[in-house]
């Protein structure tokens, strides 16, 4: 009888699912499905409800458990789903002994949890490249944002323990490895002698030689340290791509979201660290539609894709979430939100497509993945001509592209 794991959401969720796999079959569960529920947008919600739904009439007889973000926030909304046997929050999914109870409801307080419980994990399956948690929780409380009180306070791995890891991971084979955390610059402030993110990139670069490429994972500019910047600068095995905390480009609605960046600064950052790392790619989180916002105030997220330099945007309609500042506010209409996100994917696919155009001719060396596709140093995509196993790096001149994706000879 199988034990599966369905995931929506961010890289430590796919991290996480791992550690849940295991803790539930240490806890004896068994012919059922584990659905480990995002809680960034109301959509994140209702997709894991819509596909509970369909796990049911495909698995009839299975357990059905919930747990994640959605499930830590909002754990009545699926403890009243028909189709659900259980619901675990996010720091019981990751113990064997939450798994062996029987509650139908076992989500206790989150922001009770003061210390990263370490959890090694040897392997993400179906992923080319590891994920290392070096961090959860988030001190900050944005206007829009649910998830800190999915995920708690910030708590960090120490940097023995992350080392450990990524050495473990290296032998695995893996030659890729992602930093991930739900706010990794704030790495380190709960640990003696506070340690920051650039110091850990320095240690994991010094003592884990054989890790062939370093990568991070969402980024705050506002909390980027000196090492990190001279890590960027100096440590060709740091990959060129960082992916910012922008959500929006006006300083009133970056007010309003209780950002601690302004515009200024966001394109300051971008301008040294181009400076410092030449070859860098950038992407950004930007919100579409925020409460209060006017065509003007909007027209400055349009214009900071360019003045910032951004390459791969992940666009967000602004959805409003129960219980946070920003749900109060004065909401626009659906149907403007929806037309400003149209627009910032526009503007991110010409962006994107700049950045294709300048690729062609130059010779990169691709990580492969599967599907017959592969990673330069900047996270750009490319096809391969043909199948190769993952895992392998090439040398490859860019021949052209699709708009999405660089094709290579």
């Amino acid at each position: 009888m199988s034990l599966d794991v369905v995931t929506f959401g961010c890289r430590l969720n796919i991290t996480e699912q791992e550690v849940i796999r295991r803790a539930a079959g240490e806890g004896g569960l068994t012919d059922a499905v584990v659905v480990n529920t995002c809680a960034v947008t109301a959509e994140a919600v209702r997709q894991a409800r819509q596909n509970i739904r369909r796990i049911r009439r495909e698995r009839p007889h299975a357990r059905i458990v919930v747990t994640g973000c959605a499930a830590q926030t909002e754990p009545e909304t699926f403890a009243n789903m028909p189709e659900v046997d259980r619901v675990l929050g996010n720091a019981e999914k990751l113990d064997a002994r939450s798994w062996a109870d029987d509650r139908r409801i076992g989500v206790g307080d989150i922001m009770a949890v003061t210390r990263y419980t370490a959890h090694a994990v040897d392997s993400i399956e179906g992923h080319t490249r590891a994920f290392l948690q070096v961090q959860n929780g988030c001190d900050h409380r944005c206007t829009f944002c649910i998830i800190p009180f999915g995920r708690g306070n910030s708590r960090s791995l120490p940097v023995d323990e992350a080392v450990a890891q990524a050495r473990r991971l290296a032998a695995r084979g893996y030659r890729e490895l992602v930093l991930t955390g739900v706010d990794i610059t704030a790495y380190g402030a709960d640990l003696d002698g506070a340690p920051r993110l650039g110091a850990l990139v320095k240690r994991i670069l010094r003592d884990v030689p054989e890790l062939a490429r370093l990568r991070l994972s969402s980024i705050d500019s506002v909390e980027a340290d000196g090492d990190l910047l001279d890590a960027l600068a100096n440590a060709p095995r740091l990959m060129p791509h960082l992916h910012l905390s922008l959500q929006a480009g006006d300083d009133l609605i970056l007010k309003r979201m209780k950002r601690r960046h302004t515009r200024s600064q966001a394109m300051a950052f971008c301008d040294q660290v181009r400076r410092l790392r030449p070859d860098v790619v950038f992407g950004a989180d930007i919100i579409a539609g925020f409460p209060t916002e006017t065509e003007a105030m909007f027209a400055r997220s349009l214009d900071l894709v360019e003045e910032c330099g951004l390459t791969h945007l992940h666009i967000f309609p602004f959805s409003p979430r129960p219980g946070t500042p920003a749900a109060r506010m004065p909401q626009l209409d659906r149907a403007v939100i929806k037309q400003r996100a149209a627009r910032l994917r526009e503007k991110g696919e010409a962006a994107l497509r700049a950045h294709l155009d300048a690729q062609v001719g130059h010779r990169r060396q691709v990580l492969t993945e599967r599907g017959g596709i592969g990673r330069t140093e900047q996270f750009t995509a490319v096809r391969l001509a043909a199948p190769v196993e993952p895992g392998t790096f090439l040398d490859l001149t860019m021949t052209g592209h699709d708009g999405r994706q660089l094709l290579a000879a």
